[in-house]
């Protein structure tokens, strides 16, 4: 399976008074990874795809604090004829701190679900190899 890798690093603005990352930052920066995956595997129509989250899973592991940096490896675990599963997870120094499962729908132009374009899907689908 191919992997997508994402660094990010722990602002202030990314963390509660105790100086640890708040969970609801994890949704975020998740999402930025997974629009920086989505940009390479289906490049040139990313600026065209509609996908929207329809389930999110977060297991919380071990806490990241204010200036660490981290990586998000994000994979594709699934591929329907109108959805994609992936997997996230927060990397520092080799261990895991957090796993994001989720799954994302197709949307089409009037924001109804709707099968895959032929090119997304397997895009998604060479993904998983």
């Amino acid at each position: 399976m191919k992997i997508h890798k994402f660094n990010f690093s722990v602002a202030y603005a990314d963390t509660d008074a105790g100086g640890i990352m708040y969970h609801g930052r994890y949704i975020e920066i998740a999402e930025r990874a997974r629009m920086a995956w989505l940009g390479k595997i289906a490049h040139p129509i990313a600026s065209d795809v509609g996908l929207v989250i329809t389930e999110l899973q977060i297991k919380y592991i071990r806490p990241l604090f204010l200036t660490d940096e981290f990586c998000v490896e994000t994979r594709v675990t699934g591929v329907g004829a109108a959805s994609v599963s992936v997997e996230q997870k927060f990397v520092k120094s080799g261990e895991i701190c957090a796993i994001l499962t989720g799954k994302a729908a197709y949307l089409n132009a009037d924001g109804r679900p709707a099968c895959m374009p032929t090119i997304l899907a397997d895009a998604f689908a060479e993904s998983l190899k």
